[in-house]
């Protein structure tokens, strides 16, 4: 299906639209129509010297500790369909992505950056996924659909130090968005650590009618042995006690099976698909770094988890002890919950300072 040509596939490329493509970077800061490249002074303005205006002068930005930067402002109605982003790896976790749709109060999209792409331990792992897909360098995609009516703002606030250079593109179509499209909506959690006999809260508070479309979890295990026996849980429409959706461990809601091997006792083997992944396994090496960390995702792109009035999303932490029993862990699991719905929403939990954000 498509419309205005803001959801094109391979089936209907050759559709012809009147929808305008736009596109916004240090190089354009608002994206107007035959705007681009026209800086004279910006970050490589020197490197240009000898060639001057429309030579790349102005191809990234600077964000000085403290900062709001505003990436993007748009107020025409339309569709955000590609963002690139790129930085330096040791920054992703300090560095605060917002998004707020048709002039709310309160963002709709409140994520670090890395964990927004599926790299939340801020080392580079590769993802290959239909909406998020991260490559060699640390060049960060998202080809999540942002529709809007009246405007979309994005911002990045930086929490850390000073940073020098930071990189974007952010695409977008101008057209009409049709009314029973639902606004796109991300929001970041953590339990470092988990309590004992506790659950991980991957989403809860969202009120009103939607779909969940996906979960990035950037899991630190804190007990020796296997860690991933534990049920994510999906409360929908006024579930109490019991969920209606009930997963059967941690490995086969990601699509993996058996704590991840493909041969017995020779250890994960990590894997990245269009809309399954346990794609980053980083090991312990015995001194600085002495817990296992593992990076995995669920899209449920052709399965959306569809809700008519609430959502609530957790997952158990759950090891073996012995005799064959369960062992409730206490693990540092952060996650991103990804969801459409329908405005307004409720406004997200306060996001933790940057201790508690912090890989360490």
């Amino acid at each position: 299906m498509s419309f205005n040509g803001t959801n094109l596939h391979m089936g209907n490329l050759a559709q012809l639209s009147k929808a305008k493509t736009r596109s916004i970077s240090a190089e354009n800061f608002t994206g107007e129509k035959g705007k681009g490249g026209m800086s004279l002074d910006g970050a490589s303005a020197s490197c240009a010297r000898d060639l001057g205006q429309g030579w790349k002068i102005s191809p990234c930005i600077p964000l000085k500790k403290g900062e709001t930067f505003e990436l993007a402002r748009i107020d025409e109605s339309g569709m955000i369909q590609h963002m690139w982003m790129t930085c330096a790896p040791e920054r992703w976790r300090s560095l605060i992505l917002r998004m707020y749709w048709d002039g709310e109060e309160h963002p709709s999209v409140e994520v670090p950056l890395g964990d927004f792409y599926c790299n939340g331990w801020c080392q580079r792992s590769i993802v290959n996924s239909i909406p998020i897909s991260v490559m060699t360098g640390g060049g960060m995609n998202s080809y999540w659909q942002m529709p809007f009516r009246k405007s979309a703002r994005i911002t990045i606030e930086n929490l850390g130090s000073d940073i020098q250079q930071f990189f974007y593109q952010i695409d977008y179509t101008l057209t009409d968005i049709p009314e029973d499209m639902a606004y796109f909506h991300a929001q970041w959690r953590r339990s470092s650590p988990v309590g004992y006999k506790d659950v991980h809260t991957i989403l809860d508070g969202v009120k009103g009618q939607g779909h969940y479309v996906g979960t990035y979890m950037a899991w630190q295990s804190n007990n020796d042995g296997w860690w991933g026996e534990g049920e994510i849980k999906f409360y929908m429409d006024g579930d109490d006690e019991f969920p209606t959706i009930c997963g059967t461990g941690t490995e086969d809601y990601v699509g993996g099976a058996w704590a991840f091997e493909q041969v017995e006792g020779e250890g994960y083997l990590p894997y990245t698909s269009p809309y399954l992944g346990f794609h980053q396994v980083s090991k312990s090496n015995g001194f600085s770094k002495v817990n296992q960390r593992f990076g995995m995702y669920r899209w449920h792109i052709l399965d959306p988890i569809r809700f008519e009035e609430d959502m609530k999303v957790t997952i158990q932490a759950l090891g073996w002890r012995s005799g064959g029993r369960y062992l409730p862990l206490k693990d540092d699991i952060a996650s991103v919950a990804y969801w459409y719905q329908a405005e307004p929403h409720a406004p997200f939990p306060a996001l933790p300072d940057k201790d508690e954000l912090e890989v360490i």
